[in-house]
């Protein structure tokens, strides 16, 4: 065998294994789930809860969380990012009740006490189960679908196949395909990605008011991926710059807190720092629920 188709061979053999690793590996890179026991028991301080699970056809468990307050205006449906479990995301939700909405959010499969094989396919599945049990209880002209970084196309499918009064995207990204191609952009993505999630095609389909929010300095989910976004749908669109945000530190930014109250009340407000999320670290090990 000539050297030269020996080198090839082994090249060709390393990126097929490559390929392969990808095409595998990639729930653990692209969910990093917390599991929680099924006896823990949520907390959150100044905020009255109700927990809730919802059974699926295939059998699997949707846990997740309703942040109620006295005679909202509506319910904000909160899709989370790729991380942790509605034990840590929930501190987020202050920053809606405190606007005069009630909040749901959900763990997706694999997360928190939420069950069940985890495909795109369910996922679109179960978004979709809970926005139709929360329109047994809410007109959809008072749900307002929030979508967080993983959440963002999620929650523009949502909006895409239903009537929200808005959709509001936070560090959304064009799709999940391209953001791994940032990583492996010599790999075929577009034949080994199981959650490729293309929010730009679902985007194109909304007719409600979309809101996006962007900061300038996110290093996962470039800013101009929002700018491409905002300008599927101009008419109806309006992009949200905060000036020096990341990907996970928006709330430290009092521009964020203006405009996600100005948005919500379709109208500017005065805010109290104190009363938000504010400087609240995505991450923190500060106590936010009982262990």
């Amino acid at each position: 065998m000539p050297g030269w188709l020996y080198i090839l061979l082994v090249v060709i053999g390393i990126y097929a294994l490559i390929s392969i690793l990808v095409f595998y590996l990639q729930d653990y890179f692209l969910f990093r789930a917390e599991k929680l026991p099924s006896d823990f028991e949520f907390y959150y301080e100044n905020q009255t809860t109700k927990e809730y699970n919802i059974e699926t056809r295939d059998g699997a468990i949707l846990n997740g969380l309703h942040f109620q307050i006295e005679n909202p205006k509506g319910v904000v449906l909160y899709l989370k990012g790729n991380s942790k479990s509605i034990k840590g995301w929930g501190k987020f939700a202050v920053d809606f009740t405190r606007n005069g909405y009630d909040v749901v959010m959900m763990d997706y499969r694999g997360f928190g006490k939420s069950s069940g094989r985890r495909t795109q396919k369910a996922l679109k599945r179960d978004v979709q189960l809970v926005y139709n049990k929360l329109k047994e209880h809410v007109d959809e002209k008072h749900i307002i679908v929030y979508g967080r970084s993983l959440g963002s196309g999620l929650a523009t499918k949502l909006a895409s196949i239903n009537h929200p009064r808005m959709l509001i995207l936070d560090a959304p990204y064009y799709s999940l395909t391209k953001v791994a191609g940032q990583y492996a952009p010599f790999m075929p993505l577009s034949w080994l990605m199981k959650y490729p999630l293309p929010t730009y095609k679902w985007l194109k389909y909304v007719r409600c008011p979309i809101h996006i929010i962007h900061g300038t300095d996110d290093k996962l989910i470039p800013y101009k991926t929002s700018v491409r976004l905002s300008k599927i749908q101009p008419k109806i669109t309006t992009l949200h710059t905060v000036l020096g945000g990341g990907h996970k530190n928006l709330n430290n930014f009092e521009s964020y807190h203006k405009m996600l109250s100005n948005i919500l009340n379709e109208r500017s407000e005065p805010i109290i720092l104190e009363s938000t999320s504010y400087k609240v670290k995505h991450n923190s090990k500060r106590k936010n629920a009982k262990d």
